[in-house]
């Protein structure tokens, strides 16, 4: 597993999976691999650093764990395979950006285009057991997870972090809030959406954000 991990972020990871939690971790996952189905397959596990390397970061979309249905699931958050249904989560975001920057809903639920213009889409879980929503929950990925958000945070070049819903913006105390910028909202969940994530215009927000760094913005049709 720990070959997975892509070279832009291995060097800066590598202290964290000589970590006797990181060892366990991977043993805990050899083992579900074997027995079990685990989404996303393994050589997707570590897709979002593999898409948006280290350096390239500008955005970070903070998910929970992923999809738990068959063919959903690849490795970044809140996006799915082509040719699978768009996820409601997902669906409500599209309809935020029509009403944020009129840019109409897509037929796809595939965010590689975002990823590969530096938008991280990184969930705090990285595996889960098919129809086991959280069931790879509190075995080591939160805390690795937190290791790649720490080293964002120590970059000198200003990142946006988006934090939707509680669990994402608990993550607000590592980050270095002089140096680096928030997009909150709740999250864009069925449950949540109507509490004030429609309306939040987060997408304008990221695009004013590096605008006024004189940084590209994102083109967030699909």
């Amino acid at each position: 597993m720990i070959e997975n991990i892509p070279s832009s972020w291995k060097a800066i990871l590598d202290e964290e999976i000589k970590k006797e939690y990181y060892q366990e971790l991977a043993q805990f996952l050899e083992t579900e691999y074997a027995n079990e189905i685990i989404f996303p397959k393994e050589k997707n596990i570590f897709k979002a650093l593999e898409v948006t390397p280290f350096e390239d970061v500008q955005v970070v979309i903070l998910g929970q764990d992923p999809y738990h249905g068959d063919n959903q699931a690849h490795g970044l958050s809140f996006s799915v395979l082509p040719g699978e249904k768009t996820p409601p989560s997902l669906k409500n975001m599209y309809k935020e950006l029509a009403s944020d920057l009129g840019i109409k809903e897509a037929d796809t639920g595939y965010l590689m285009p975002w990823a590969k213009q530096g938008v991280l889409l990184l969930n705090t879980v990285l595996t889960v057991r098919k129809g086991q929503a959280h069931s790879h929950k509190g075995k080591g990925w939160e805390t690795f997870t937190d290791a790649i958000i720490q080293e964002l945070n120590k970059r000198e070049d200003p990142i946006i972090f988006v934090l939707w819903g509680k669990p994402a913006q608990q993550k607000k105390k590592m980050i270095d809030t002089n140096k680096h910028f928030f997009v909150e909202a709740p999250h864009p969940s069925p449950l949540s959406a109507y509490r004030g994530f429609f309306g939040s215009q987060p997408f304008s927000q990221i695009n004013d954000l590096l605008e006024k760094q004189g940084k590209e913005t994102i083109n967030w049709e699909l």
